[in-house]
């Protein structure tokens, strides 16, 4: 009798746990198992800059893992972009060639760098870019918003335009944003990296970029089995939303909130 009674309260805890978590999806907060955040919030919608800081999460708590850097965005500012949360909401929404970077929620991807190894203490899945790695921003090709490997020797007329190698700076670290990735939809954004900054006031066409050495840092950062996710958002829509998505409360993210 007392094991079946144990059985039972054992049944209707598990449960009760299964609810919790049904209720967090519904509610679109962010996932337990995602253990790092890299958060930037923007002043507005409207703006090209603002600031980002690493975290990591023990239990329910957010604690900064590095200090908050200078971060720049889009030359336009800021739109919806379709990534784990924020692809549903009201508003503007990011498309081709519009100079905003995507705001929300996204998992971070690959990193894309010219060297043959990451960065001294640095873990993470990479690729070293070839003469023949493309990242595909053609709203008509299938592999639309898509890395893909082509000979170099015989490259197809496009390449030469959406070319991963320019022996460019700004490009030696690319670190995959996963915006308008889980299926890409044509026309509605691509090729969105976190990358060096190309001078301190310089806003990007929708990356997200900063000095090499917060880059290198944040690529130190990064651990795959942590499933990183990096949010982007302008004050007001983080005001609103940190305790619904479950990101690191004013509080904790008070260095980004001057």
């Amino acid at each position: 009798m007392r094991n079946t009674f144990r059985a039972s309260k054992r049944a209707l805890g598990l449960a009760a746990l299964a609810c919790v978590v049904a209720a967090r999806a519904f509610a679109g907060e962010l996932g337990g198992d995602v253990k790092q955040l890299v958060l930037s919030i923007a002043p507005d919608w409207d703006s090209s800059a603002g600031r980002l800081q690493c975290f990591e999460r023990t239990g329910d708590a957010w604690k900064p893992a590095t200090g908050a850097w200078p971060a720049l965005y889009g030359k336009s500012g800021l739109a919806w972009g379709r990534g784990v949360l924020g692809t549903s909401e009201p508003g503007l929404h990011k498309q081709e060639h519009d100079g905003r970077a995507p705001a929300g929620v996204f998992r971070i991807g690959t990193i894309y760098t010219y060297d043959a190894a990451l960065p001294e203490g640095a873990k993470y899945p990479f690729h070293t870019v070839g003469l023949g790695d493309a990242w595909v921003d053609d709203v008509k090709s299938p592999d639309y918003n898509r890395h893909v490997a082509v000979d170099p020797q015989n490259p197809p007329p496009w390449f030469e335009k959406q070319k991963m190698r320019h022996g460019d700076f700004a490009y030696r670290w690319l670190v995959e944003i996963r915006h308008n990735a889980d299926p890409p939809v044509p026309g509605n954004g691509s090729a969105i990296f976190f990358h060096i900054r190309r001078g301190v006031t310089r806003p990007t066409a929708g990356c997200t970029t900063m000095a090499e050495s917060d880059l290198v840092n944040m690529i130190r950062f990064l651990r795959a089995e942590k499933k990183p996710h990096y949010a982007l958002l302008p004050r007001s829509e983080f005001e609103k939303k940190w305790k619904p998505w479950g990101l690191p409360s004013p509080q904790e993210a008070a260095a980004l909130l001057p």
